[in-house]
């Protein structure tokens, strides 16, 4: 996923999300994100039951 990315990229990444948004919120951040990953897997998981049973039935 990140072949492109190396160790040094990352960590200045990590450095300018640090000084935008300060460190206390990084994590709230990444909590959301997750959750809203979560959530969306979750619902394509949920969408995908319930669209095998009505295939033809219009």
């Amino acid at each position: 996923m990140f072949s492109g990315i190396g160790v040094t990229e990352i960590l200045f990444i990590l450095a300018l999300l640090t000084l935008i948004f300060g460190a206390k919120r990084i994590p709230e951040i990444a909590r959301g994100l997750g959750s809203g990953i979560r959530n969306f897997k979750g619902a394509i998981r949920d969408g995908s039951d319930d669209d095998s049973g009505d295939v033809g039935k219009e």
